[in-house]
């Protein structure tokens, strides 16, 4: 594990998180249906969560001598409001993953602040995720 690696895998997180801010902009403006204002809202509230990592990621890629990325992951298309939440718990868990790996990268290179930065954001990211099952085991059986 070097820096550069930690680099690499940061600007991965980062086009995440823009891919997300995306996602969530763009389900609360299409999401239909008997409960759109309830998931609009829903899907609003998160943006500010991603916004807030995103900033924080390339605040330390750039702290480390990196360029934070400009481009976002791929976002993934949905129709109803079942398959928006569907995407959102796999995009959630796997955010989850990655950064359980990046905290185990920063710790390896001794870089506990950022450790705890990343432990921070799991935690929300798991609030997001468990939010979002709730929801899938609700009235969204569309």
């Amino acid at each position: 594990m070097d820096r550069q690696t930690l680099l690499q895998g940061l600007n991965q997180d980062l086009s995440h998180e823009y891919a997300a801010i995306i996602q969530y902009t763009t389900y609360a403006a299409s999401v239909a249906g008997i409960h759109r204002q309830e998931l609009k809202e829903f899907f609003l509230t998160e943006i500010q969560d991603e916004l807030r990592h995103a900033q924080l990621l390339a605040d330390k890629i750039a702290a480390l001598g990196g360029e934070p990325t400009t481009l976002p992951a791929p976002v993934p298309a949905a129709k109803s409001a079942r398959e928006m939440l569907e995407a959102v718990r796999e995009a959630e868990a796997q955010t989850i993953a990655r950064y359980v790996q990046r905290m185990k990268e920063a710790e390896s290179l001794g870089d506990f602040g950022l450790s705890n930065d990343l432990q921070e954001i799991i935690s929300e990211e798991t609030r997001h995720k468990e939010e979002t099952e709730k929801l899938l085991r609700g009235k969204w059986q569309e």
